[in-house]
């Protein structure tokens, strides 16, 4: 009996030891692997609002799907213009006489592929729908709209993806702890995103380690 009690005793003390150690590691594992994760999905997430923000200055507005984005990207070009100042004279009617008249031309000296100069050589810009280690296959959600601001109709986008998808594989308490964070150097709420449907920004919500990270 004194045996077996010594060996519950052990098996006690190693599980409890266990945990304890779980405990210190755990999260320090847990925003390794975050942030290996996030930083992968910040990239993708900035490659989406720079051809959003392409397309946006050719058409206007903003893509509403994956398949249009990618298109524009392979098919698109910029229009690259040269603005300059002008002078002549024109006969005025109410003075009769000459006056200057001054006007800003403006020059179109060529087309610049979007590809070419967002992505140069890389065709990364055709699974940028797709996000990175997502166990499932799962892509980003996008949506375009307009919205009114101070009387002015402005085109919005907003793509993002729940943190759940790309820390699924993680230990629940972490991940519902992650979904909770309101700090400044953190990752607020429950998605990483960028853009905005209520706002005029093209911001992302992550702070700028993902940044240099990204870099």
């Amino acid at each position: 009996m004194k045996t077996i009690i010594q060996i519950v005793l052990w098996i006690a003390c190693i599980g409890l030891g266990y945990a304890i150690y779980q405990s210190v590691t755990g999260p320090i594992e847990f925003k390794k692997v975050k942030e290996e994760r996030f930083s992968k999905v910040v990239s993708k997430l900035k490659d989406i609002r720079n051809s959003q923000e392409a397309y946006k200055t050719v058409t206007g507005k903003y893509a509403n799907s994956f398949k249009n984005l990618v298109d524009f990207v392979e098919r698109g070009n910029y229009t690259i213009t040269q603005q300059r100042d002008s002078s002549y004279m024109e006969f005025d009617k109410t003075y009769q006489i000459d006056v200057l008249k001054e006007v800003k031309i403006i020059d179109t000296l060529g087309l610049v592929s979007v590809k070419d100069s967002l992505f140069k050589n890389d065709d990364r810009y055709k699974t940028m729908m797709n996000v990175p280690g997502a166990p499932n296959g799962e892509k980003f959600t996008m949506k375009a709209s307009v919205i009114e601001k101070s009387g002015y109709k402005a085109p919005v986008f907003e793509a993002k993806v729940a943190k759940s998808v790309i820390l699924g594989d993680q230990p629940k308490e972490l991940l519902e702890r992650e979904n909770s964070q309101i700090s400044v150097e953190e990752v607020n709420g429950s998605e990483i995103k960028v853009g905005s449907l209520d706002e005029v920004s093209t911001s992302g919500n992550w702070p700028p380690i993902y940044d240099k990270k990204s870099e």
